[in-house]
């Protein structure tokens, strides 16, 4: 869990819930035996920042390159486009929905998602502007992509922790025991 900003916290009751041992992530050391990893939403310019200043870019890049699954949630999709980290394939447009006032919540259908529709929340949500050939759209708002997955990489422009969804985390986990020789280990996140 990249602990520099953001509400961290609630992705890590989450995880919690779903038998995973999460752990938060400040500095490089931190990422060392991680088998996934989740950005939070939050501020992506104090976020970005705060992975300049403890040299976190390229073990990040490396990371996701790795195949370990990473799941970046509305400043998090940000901060892994083409314009910061470059680990998606995406270019995104931030507050794209406009100010905090024009926040919203909707329920979205997203591939590969069973269980009927998502609840998300949007809060200053960016959405992607670009996208390469090898990035899934899963969910679109306003024929905009609003959750896209790239291999291991999954990005939403939403807010699953405030609503209490855990599938987004499910499918994060699921995709770390195909990865592993065992099936039933939860590591740390």
């Amino acid at each position: 869990m990249l602990a520099l900003q953001g509400d961290f916290e609630a992705h890590t009751k989450i995880l919690q819930t779903l038998g995973a041992q999460p752990r938060e992530v400040r500095v490089p050391a931190d990422l060392a035996g991680l088998d996934g990893l989740i950005i939070p939403g939050g501020e992506s310019t104090v976020i970005t920042l705060g992975i300049e200043r403890e040299g976190l870019g390229d073990p990040l890049r490396e990371l996701a390159g790795s195949g370990t699954p990473v799941l970046g949630t509305c400043a998090g999709m940000i901060v892994l486009d083409r314009d910061h980290l470059g680990v998606l394939d995406i270019r995104v447009q931030r507050n794209a929905f406009g100010r905090q006032l024009r926040s919203f919540e909707a329920d979205l259908e997203l591939v590969g998602v069973d269980g009927g529709p998502v609840h998300a929340i949007f809060i200053r949500a960016p959405w992607v502007v670009e996208h390469g050939a090898g990035v899934e759209v899963l969910a679109q708002v306003q024929a905009h992509p609003v959750a896209v997955r790239q291999g291991n990489v999954f990005a939403v422009a939403f807010h699953p922790e405030l609503a209490g969804e855990t599938r987004l985390h499910e499918l994060v986990l699921e995709t770390l025991a195909r990865r592993t020789a065992d099936a039933g280990s939860r590591g740390p996140c």
